[in-house]
């Protein structure tokens, strides 16, 4: 049968498969008596692989269902389980989906489970508003919805209803949701959610009913091959228009071992058990690999009379030098249909004979793509008991580490549990109480904070080199293959062994899956959920994964959205059309070159000048009569280009389009008055945005400076009134030097075309302000109807004084955090006070001795390598999420991203790097740094032309995992291409960043 039937055959059958019982040994010349006791001593064996939620069952014995309908069992649920006192008469019936007697216990069931959870937890009781249906607004709304065991999920449901409140739906019945054809998309359907459990920050929860239904933008789905309610929820995880985070095809995968061992082997380097594999018409992924270190596959012809190579190849294998010290194999199934089970049998590895019959007969009940395993059984690391001698067997520890899909396909480490038992028995999910790693080490006997460390860090290798393994696989897949051209693997439970090898502790990959694991960590977080139990737990496993499944739903949501960009930028904004790309965006363009690579990227290319901005309100009304004359149905309009942000606003205004005023972005726009207004604005409420204004004074005339110089204190700073790039910005001392500049200013920045990008078609007016002594920083905004719902805050080097041109940076900021919160309230007030509601803005402030002062508000998305550094240390892309607002939808953003590192980098100038440019650093040779990932390049300019006004060519940054190893990164990087050096000493611009 193809393989790609087959995928499709796993959910039609077939239905339990019973366990075969052992035949007679093949091997004669035993006594009964003796055949007896070594199948005695078989049964009494336990298996080391914590894989699964049972104990071992023998070979032979009845068969093992998985636990609940999700994983494919079937029949009633269990009853009297959960002692509470919970409402029973809640509304669980779904209309238009009636449920037979079985599905609805199970829904019971689930619910009951779902409130002893809460209960457990401390939690308050899920609300029924199920009469009153939420109305919302379909297809506009994200929307992610868990299909599955309550108990599996709790800890993706909680964190979910911190981040995106509202928006994480636990369905508990499939009957719950539906799917309907896509229109424009053969063979894909979008899925509906009629009713769910929402999750709410705090922990509340309410059963609601949604007319219309709500149109999922995730789906995560407990998936099971056999009958029951797994089938179920697989065939509603197949073909969506929405992102899934799982899917049949691609468990059925990750259920093998023999598959997933050779993965984990040949594509991430991880250490897995040595194995033996017999397998029968293997799938098509295993044929054809290079040899995998300890793991032999030898491909039979048939099921039967294969007695003669079993013999051969097993005892090679027992007698293997790969085994090392291993003194017990176990021979058990891998295939999906044996999913949580845990049929196997242990045997002494000189017990050759045993080992053959039991592997001839389980011969006989593999299907196609099914194996038999013989693998090494490690022994536990027994360390000594750090309390004394013990009596005992010593302790065992099991770990199981989550880790989640991040921005750019990049694995996390997100949380990492432990079980600890008695070393001669196995150690599995739900029969031993998770922990720290630390706490398990240190049980058995482990403290030195080095050694726990170095455990850690390889444990997290391993565990991330075995989702990006598994990431691999599926980049490789068809859309058929994944279940869905949507499908991937989101998240991963990898299941470790601890072993001694080489002098070292070593985790070995047992099994991959992904509820158990995410279960335990739960659990883990749970033991502090109680009050007045200690602290609050760490970063919550599942932070990465709703933070992925948040912004997978950002693409759901804009993929195919019509979006009218005004004003292209220069090659600093190249990003925007390779994004536009891979987000799915038809973007229209508005631009005065009408050459400009840009026009050949999108969809519409209109050219018009937008440079005489006195005429802006009139360019709009004429503008929009070209959108209307072209027939465009434009979804938003927005731009990031600071020339045309008020003809942008005025646009929207004509087109009917979300957009903040235009009077907001006039007020920004100019920047004195921005300081004048906000001066003004005392409140309340209370701390009033004037707290954080700086007294200037416009200046149009020699007139203005000379009545300036009375007004604002001086030492000063002069800028352009609409400048960019801290073009034409000086620190002034005295009167002579504030009429010098103007004077300076006024004659060789006229117009656009003496400084093109800068502002200068808004004119050459400038201010002097208040020169504010501390540090500089930018905080970057995201906000949508008035509220704040990211914020970035990044650290600036000490400017090259009497110019302001910006040195170096540093994100996350090194900023305490009660200061950060500062700086990020001080900018959200701004915004606000200034009308600025919609949209994405970048702030830059000076945290002084006595709080933060503003310096300038730029209404549009931060400029330089902002946008590019908060994507690659965040995972959020403020170009989609100003997308999204200028769209009217709320920006799927995570509540409170976390850092994956940080970044360390500094400028290049023109002026002063023009030798180093043109030879040691070099656009090509720091392009090639770039791609081999030393460094990170942002261009801001394409010719290398020296001038008395400029802004930046290049930022130049290193990561690290923290500031200081970032900095030591850079600043060797700059000293061997020849940035640094005596007129521009990069150690001192990254002094502030210690």
């Amino acid at each position: 049968m193809p393989q790609a039937l087959l995928y499709k055959a796993a959910l039609l059958g077939p239905g339990p498969v019973p366990l075969p019982p052992l035949p007679p040994p093949l091997r004669p010349a035993r006594s009964e008596s003796a055949r007896h006791a070594r199948r005695a001593a078989a049964a009494h064996q336990l298996s080391l692989d914590p894989s699964g939620p049972e104990w071992d069952c023998p070979l032979g014995s009845k068969d093992l269902e998985e636990e609940g309908p999700w994983g494919g069992g079937s029949g009633l649920p269990p009853t009297g389980c959960f002692p509470g006192s919970w409402r029973q008469d809640v509304g669980l019936d779904c209309k238009g989906s009636p449920e037979g007697a079985e599905a609805r216990a199970w829904t019971v069931y689930y619910y009951s489970l779902l409130q002893s959870c809460l209960q457990q937890a401390g939690l308050p009781e899920t609300q029924d508003r199920s009469q009153v249906p939420r109305t919302g607004c379909p297809g506009a709304e994200v929307t992610l919805c868990v299909l599955g065991s309550p108990s599996t999920f709790l800890p993706v449901l909680l964190e979910g209803g911190v981040q995106s409140p509202g928006n994480m739906l636990l369905c508990l019945s499939p009957a719950w949701l539906m799917k309907v054809p896509a229109p424009g998309r053969p063979g894909e359907a979008a899925l509906l959610v009629s009713k769910a459990v929402s999750f709410h920050p705090g922990g509340l929860t309410f059963l609601d009913e949604f007319v219309p239904p709500r149109r999922a933008t995730y789906f995560l789905a407990g998936l099971g091959l056999g009958p029951g309610r797994g089938r179920e929820a697989a065939e509603l995880a197949r073909d969506l228009t929405c992102p899934t985070g799982a899917s049949a095809e691609l468990a059925r995968l990750l259920e093998d071992r023999l598959l997933t061992r050779q993965l984990l082997a040949q594509q991430g380097g991880v250490a897995v058990p040595v194995t033996l594999a017999f397998t029968y018409k293997p799938l098509g992924l295993l044929r054809g690999g290079d040899a995998s270190p300890g793991l032999r596959l030898v491909e039979l012809s048939g099921k039967e009379g294969q007695e003669t190579l079993v013999k051969e190849e097993v005892e090679t294998f027992l007698r293997s030098e790969a085994l090392g010290d291993v003194l017990q194999v176990a021979v058990k199934f891998s295939g999906w249909r044996w999913r949580g089970r845990q049929a196997f049998r242990l045997y002494p590895r000189e017990e050759l004979g045993a080992v053959v019959d039991t592997v001839l007969a389980l011969l006989e009940k593999l299907e196609e793509e099914e194996s038999v395993l013989v693998e090494a059984v490690y022994p536990p690391v027994w360390l000594p008991c750090s309390d004394g001698p013990s009596l005992g067997p010593g302790l065992a520890v099991r770990i199981c580490a989550v880790v989640c899909r991040t921005q750019g396909d990049r694995p996390l480490l997100s949380k990492v549990a432990c079980g600890v038992g008695r070393g001669d028995r196995p150690v599995r999910h739900h029969n031993s109480l998770p922990r720290t790693l630390e706490v398990a080490l240190a049980q058995c006997g482990l403290g030195e904070a080095a050694q726990v460390a170095a455990v850690r860090q390889r444990v997290k290798a391993a565990a991330e080199a075995a989702l990006g393994a598994v990431l691999a696989l599926e980049a490789g897949l068809s859309a058929e293959q994944r279940g869905g051209r949507r499908a991937h693997t989101d998240f991963l439970g990898v299941d470790f062994a601890l072993t001694a090898a080489g002098g070292a502790l070593t985790p070995v990959a047992l099994e991959l899956n992904g509820g158990l694991c995410l279960e335990a960590c739960g659990a883990l977080e749970g033991l502090w959920a109680a009050p007045r139990l200690g602290p609050a737990a760490d970063d919550a496993a599942a932070a990465p994964l709703v933070e992925t499944m948040l912004r997978r739903s950002a693409r759901c949501l804009m993929e195919g959205k019509h979006l009218l960009v005004v004003g292209a930028g220069g090659v600093s904004k190249k990003f925007v059309w390779e994004a536009a790309r891979d987000y799915g965006l038809q973007l229209h363009l508005v631009e005065s070159d009408p050459n400009h690579f840009a026009s050949q990227l999108v969809q519409t290319f209109i050219h018009f000048d937008t440079t005489e901005h006195q005429r802006d309100e009139e360019n709009a009304r004429l503008l929009a009569e070209l959108v209307r004359a072209r027939g465009l149905k434009l979804d938003g309009c927005f731009s990031y280009w600071d020339d045309c942000l008020v003809l942008t606003a005025l646009l929207c205004q004509e087109l009917g389009l979300p957009c903040c005023p235009p009077a907001a972005m006039r007020l920004a726009k100019h920047k004195s008055r921005t300081q004048l207004h906000l001066l003004c604005h005392h409140g309340p409420p209370w701390p009033a945005p004037s707290l954080h204004a700086v007294p200037c004074c416009p200046l149009e005339s020699e007139a203005d400076v000379e009545r300036a110089v009375h007004q604002v204190p001086l030492p000063g700073v002069m800028k352009l009134e609409f400048g960019a790039g801290a073009v034409g910005t000086r620190l002034v001392k005295d009167a002579p030097q504030c009429h010098e500049h103007f004077s300076r200013i006024t004659r060789d920045l006229q117009g656009e075309a003496d400084h093109p990008g800068i502002g200068l078609g808004w004119g050459n007016a400038m201010l002097l302000m208040e020169f504010v002594e501390g540090t500089e920083h930018d905080v970057d905004l995201v906000l949508f109807g008035g509220r704040l719902l990211a914020a970035f805050v990044s650290d600036n080097g000490p400017t090259r004084l009497p110019g302001f041109t910006e040195t170096a940076a540093c994100m996350p900021t090194g900023l305490a955090p009660e200061q950060e919160a500062q700086m990020v309230q001080a900018a959200f007030r701004c915004c606000l006070g200034c009308g600025l509601l919609d949209g994405v803005f970048n702030v830059e402030l000076k945290l002084t001795g006595a709080g933060p002062r503003l310096i300038e508000i730029n209404p549009r998305m931060g400029g330089f390598y902002l946008r590019d550094w908060i994507l690659e240390l965040y995972g959020v892309d403020l170009l989609l999420a100003a997308a999204m607002v200028a769209c009217g939808l709320r920006p799927a953003l995570p509540t409170h991203p976390r850092a994956r590192g940080h970044l360390v980098g500094v400028m290049c100038l023109v002026s002063q790097h023009l030798q180093a440019l043109s030879s040691t650093a070099s656009r090509e040779t720091l392009q090639a740094l770039h791609d081999r990932g030393l460094l990170r390049l942002n261009l801001l300019e394409e010719a290398l032309v020296p001038g008395e006004y400029e802004e930046p060519y290049c930022s130049v940054a290193c990561a690290g995992p923290s500031p200081a190893e970032a900095r030591l990164r850079l600043l060797g990087l700059c000293q061997g291409l020849g940035i640094d050096g005596p007129n521009y000493p990069v150690a001192h611009f990254l002094s502030h960043f210690k």
